[in-house]
């Protein structure tokens, strides 16, 4: 169904009428028509998606920056065209294996995520609000729902217990919980197999991780959680993708979805109520769905939802860059920035558990012997995550100091260090409360880089400085690791039909159709 065509004087009308007749709707097909012209110079190329093979993307630290913001426009059109445009024959293989990767990883966490009371409680929701569909909700059994439903569930049970893949430079985006819960969701809904998905996701990973990276994560210093508010971005491109959009009908997806995104930081400040972070991603895949559904059957939405006026950026972040939509697409991939998380905490405290963990490694003292521990890093860890006591598990996940401190007297990588009784360990709360974070001069949001300094009762210090662990782009986890993540989120299941779950969805590729994904 395509869009109706619009009346004669639509285009000619001035922007104040516009708002106050009310035809937004109406006019949205003269705006999606002139949309392409403004969008020429950034486009090239674009529609058929040809990226250069093999080559992932640059270390976007050390780009230059441009001067001043590209005002010309066209950026959601350039966009949408991508994502419509890419085909799973010309994507790399190396992209594709990351790829395969995040969603072996999604599966894991989501499978473990639906041990969880907060995860059974949406799973609940899920199956009254959504059954009979086709798409499963892995962990819970085999009824299946609607694919929006399957898509919230799924998307909060990946991100249930801070276990779930993100990417560096960080984005804020989440993308197996975006990405593979809301496009399993509609390809189970539609019987497609796994090139399918996997060309959708590469599809939804390059644009919403480069609308992550627009938003510079100062959308999280307004208040908003990140990946709520990207996720239905990338959600409505992978879906779209795998419904077989055109450029006109992805763009309108994508306009959709802006009017989904959402989630709010609360939780963080309050010490309570940590249960909405999980919703938070949940939601986003959620809005994915229901933006690229709403796109199919004819509903319309802005053209320029991410740089126009009122749009994403402008009104969910104080400072952004819009070159970042477009930057390097069609040449790079920004897939290969996703990383899979080692420890079962907050992406920010990875870097001072590893230092952690090395330093007492190295030098064996025992947390006894800690007279005080002071980790330097990025604003957003000496602020959001500095919680010194938290009231309940989540929290204690969210809190760098109290990671740290779990880090000297519990395994971090296994999620079961965290159980209920955590927040009132009394050993790890009164190691954290000697926890003292300071920012590092200069440091950034995005850059997850720490320094941990540990001074010991004896009047001896160490200090280590850690810019990655095992998981990220350049320290990637090879496929032994990333099975012995699998293994361990999935050891309430047998053992020998994990196995093979795992190397099924390493094989996804020469699957015809995905009904088998269930457990």
């Amino acid at each position: 169904m395509q869009a109706p065509a619009p009346d004669n004087h639509t285009a000619d009308i001035a922007r104040r009428h516009f708002l106050q007749a009310g035809m937004l709707a109406g006019a949205a097909p003269a705006l999606l028509a002139a949309a392409p012209a403004l969008a020429a110079d950034t486009a090239a190329g674009a529609t058929d998606a040809q990226v250069a093979p093999g080559k992932a993307a640059e270390s976007r630290d050390n780009r230059e920056k441009p001067a001043a913001q590209d005002t010309k426009g066209g950026q959601t059109v350039t966009l949408a065209a991508y994502g419509a445009g890419v085909r799973y024959a010309q994507i790399p293989p190396e992209v594709l294996q990351r790829a395969k990767d995040c969603m072996t990883d999604a599966v894991a966490t989501i499978i473990y995520g639906a041990e969880l009371p907060w995860s059974k409680m949406i799973i609940a929701y899920a199956r009254q609000n959504g059954s009979g569909g086709k798409s499963q909700i892995l962990g819970s059994g085999t009824r299946p729902v609607h694919p929006q439903m399957a898509a919230l569930a799924q998307g909060a049970m990946a991100h249930a217990f801070e276990l779930d893949n993100l990417t560096k430079p960080d984005s804020g985006a989440h993308p197996g919980a975006a990405l593979f819960s809301s496009g399993l969701a509609m390809a189970q809904d539609r019987g497609q197999g796994g090139q399918a998905l996997l060309a959708a996701f590469v599809a939804g990973a390059e644009v919403m991780l480069r609308i992550g990276y627009a938003t510079k994560h100062t959308n999280e210093e307004r208040g908003f959680h990140a990946p709520g508010t990207t996720g239905p971005f990338g959600g409505a491109v992978t879906v779209g993708h795998l419904l077989g959009f055109d450029q006109a009908r992805m763009v309108n997806a994508l306009g959709i979805a802006g009017s989904c995104a959402g989630g709010l930081l609360a939780f963080a400040h309050a010490g309570n109520g940590a249960m909405v972070k999980r919703l938070n991603v949940g939601r986003g895949a959620e809005g994915g769905v229901v933006a690229a559904d709403l796109a199919a059957q004819g509903f319309t939405g802005p053209s320029t939802v991410l740089e126009g006026e009122g749009g994403f950026l402008r009104a969910f972040c104080p400072d952004y860059d819009l070159a970042e939509l477009t930057r390097g697409l069609g040449a790079t991939y920004e897939t290969m920035n996703i990383m899979i998380k080692r420890y079962a905490c907050h992406i920010t405290a990875h870097t001072p558990v590893e230092a952690m963990l090395d330093l007492r490694k190295a030098h064996g003292f025992k947390a006894e012997d800690i007279d005080g521990i002071t980790v330097a890093g990025s604003p957003r860890m000496t602020t959001v995550n500095n919680i010194p006591k938290p009231a309940d598990a989540l929290l204690a996940q969210f809190s760098i100091p109290f990671c740290v401190a779990l880090s000297m007297y519990r395994n971090p990588v296994d999620p079961r260090s965290f159980d209920d009784k955590v927040a009132q360990d009394a050993a790890i709360l009164a190691l954290a409360q000697r926890v003292n974070m300071q920012l590092a001069p200069g440091q950034k949001n995005n850059d997850l880089a720490s320094t941990v300094t540990v001074k010991l009762k004896d009047g001896r210090s160490f200090s280590s400085h850690v810019t990655a662990f095992t998981g990220t782009p350049e320290r990637p986890l090879d496929r032994a690791g990333l099975r012995e993540k699998f293994m361990l989120l999935t050891r309430s299941h047998p053992e020998a039909a994990m196995a093979k779950l795992f190397d099924r969805i390493q094989g996804l590729e020469k699957e015809k159709n995905l009904d088998w994904l269930r457990v």
